[in-house]
């Protein structure tokens, strides 16, 4: 396949043969299983996936590469933008009982976040995620607490999922090389997660990293003491320092009143 990367659509290309294989063994693909790609570009992943999995759906938005993807007789092509896909939709059209998605990609950097937050809605329908983003991004997505790096996608995400950072990619792994380094995660829903109201905790941790460097009391306790919150949370802290668990927490006292 010929294609001249568009930047609009944040395209870089993986190349790298040996990078592919790494991928590919992470994925640990079987057939049978009933696997979705999200930006399969230039078929690079594509093509192993599809050998040992016998089908592979996959969404594309740059209609010339979906028009080639269409030639290959092993793939459903969904062209579309990833971020308007239902995939609870999608999982009910393509799964069979009992089945859920595994989804996989190199996802377009420009909007990788967005994507992640997208999928938080239909992790019930997902068995697991792998994805190529940036390396900054999948370090803030794993860290852990008291670290520069912990932030309020990694409070989010490791709600819902088990991380791993499984493989580091350079930039020259890539046509053209993009002009940051790369990785791989391995992204795991929790069997059990904490119920709670998501749109509270997402408001709960964007206030209280709305300030890093200041106490909480500044920020997540002005918020708080407007709630009327009658519970306790330390608030003679930063942002950075509260676990995970805490945030959850306190998001549920809140829910309960």
């Amino acid at each position: 396949m010929k294609h001249t990367p568009r930047k609009r659509f944040g395209q870089h290309f993986l190349t790298d043969q040996g990078i592919i294989d790494c991928i590919v063994q992470a994925i640990a693909p079987k057939a049978g299983q009933v696997v979705v790609e999200i930006g399969p570009g230039l078929a690079a992943l594509t093509q192993p996936l599809a050998e040992r999995l016998g089908h592979l759906t996959v969404i594309e938005l740059d209609r010339d590469l979906a028009r080639q993807l269409r030639q290959h007789p092993q793939l459903t092509v969904v062209e579309a933008d990833v971020l308007k896909v239902d995939f609870v939709r999608l999982a009910k059209d393509i799964c069979a009982e009992r089945q859920k998605l595994r989804v996989v990609g190199n996802l377009p950097y420009n909007i990788s976040t967005p994507i992640l937050f997208h999928l938080l809605d239909a992790v019930n329908v997902i068995e697991d995620q792998h994805f190529m983003l940036q390396k900054e991004v999948v370090d803030r997505m794993v860290a852990r607490p008291a670290t520069s790096d912990y932030g309020r996608l990694s409070v989010m995400l490791q709600w819902r999922y088990a991380m791993e950072n499984v493989l580091w990619v350079p930039p020259q792994s890539f046509d053209p090389p993009p002009r940051v380094n790369s990785a791989v995660v391995r992204m795991v829903p929790h069997a059990d997660p904490v119920a709670l109201d998501v749109k509270l905790l997402s408001e709960l941790v964007q206030v209280a990293f709305s300030q890093r460097r200041k106490l909480l009391r500044h920020t997540l306790g002005q918020w708080l003491a407007a709630r009327d919150f009658a519970g306790t949370f330390e608030v003679q802290r930063r942002a950075e320092e509260v676990p995970v668990a805490e945030y959850l927490a306190l998001a549920r006292q809140l829910a309960t009143g």
